[in-house]
């Protein structure tokens, strides 16, 4: 697992128990993950998030935390490419967060699923 971004905790990023907002963490490893993806698949197409499989809370972070996004391709399809994600603590190196699976697929300008033109080996790398 590589960790490619960084973000620090602001108190507009807690929940009522002071700790980090699991909604707000969601929505950035979406964007991060997709910025993943994208860059994996040289930005030759448009991408959506498909799917997102079970995400387990491992501890919490907290105002002033810096928390690293670490990502890699989990499989290659024809149309999509499936990303694990694990989010952690900077300093201390406790995971905060694992997802398994994190589905994004590629599509055209009408919105449906077509094949992006990256190999396999490539997106490996």
């Amino acid at each position: 697992m590589k960790y490619f971004s960084r973000r620090v905790v602001k108190p507009a990023d807690l929940n009522s128990a002071d700790r980090l907002f699991g909604g707000c963490l969601l929505a950035w490893i979406d964007e991060e993950a997709a910025i993943y993806a994208a860059c994996k698949m040289g930005f030759s197409s448009q991408l959506v998030t498909k799917f997102m499989s079970e995400i387990n809370f491992v501890s919490s972070a907290f105002k002033g935390d810096i928390i690293e996004f670490g990502m890699e391709v989990a499989n290659v399809g024809t149309t999509s490419l499936t990303v694990r994600c694990e989010v952690r603590n900077k300093i201390t190196k406790q995971v905060i967060i694992k997802i398994d699976k994190i589905v994004f697929v590629s599509i055209d300008a009408d919105g449906v699923p077509t094949p992006h033109s990256t190999t396999t080996n490539a997106l490996l790398d």
